[in-house]
């Protein structure tokens, strides 16, 4: 769910502080037509949840976490001792990665990456099939990074939770009435 049109209305911010406080409201995703869908900050700071962690248990080779955020996942594989990089625009992210023990670069997702066509596994998790606003792109990527064989592991929204396709940024504050 990173990038640069997000970082611009204020992802950093959120990422920095994932703390909801009584009466100031919590961090939200706008939507082009003024909706508003709150971003689970506070989750993404967290330990990954059971159905994250089997599909972290899914990981048995070199994984790279696209748009790692916090690097929850990526502190993950590192603990069972997989080589794990974390890729993310946003510094805020890449230091707090960093700050769980996890590798973590600072790039936009679709540049020039280490390990190009080496990688065991690629995550996208929490949203990340959106990076670009292109999934078939982001799709492809994945595969130019990944070794033969390897797999692309994917996070999906529950079926009916419909498709939605244009410009977004990130806010803070009490959601109005």
């Amino acid at each position: 769910m990173t990038g640069p049109a997000l970082l611009a209305g204020g992802f950093e911010a959120a990422l920095a502080d994932p703390v909801d406080r009584p009466g100031e409201g919590g961090h939200w995703l706008v939507l082009g037509d003024r909706v508003r869908v709150p971003l689970p900050v506070r989750r993404w700071h967290g330990p990954p949840e059971p159905a994250l962690t089997e599909l972290v248990r899914r990981c048995t080779g070199p994984t790279i976490d696209l748009g790692c955020g916090p690097g929850r996942l990526t502190a993950a594989l590192a603990e069972r001792g997989l080589v794990a990089l974390g890729v993310d625009v946003s510094a805020v992210a890449v230091r707090l990665a960093r700050g769980r023990g996890a590798a973590a670069l600072r790039r936009d997702v679709l540049a020039p990456l280490p390990g190009e066509g080496r990688w065991a596994h690629a995550l996208l998790v929490d949203g990340n099939i959106g990076i670009g606003g292109d999934p078939v792109r982001l799709l492809r990527r994945c595969a130019g990074l990944l070794r033969p064989g390897g797999t692309a592991l994917v996070e999906l929204a529950p079926p009916g939770a419909g498709l939605w396709r244009g410009r977004a940024y990130v806010t803070s504050g009490r959601r109005p009435g």
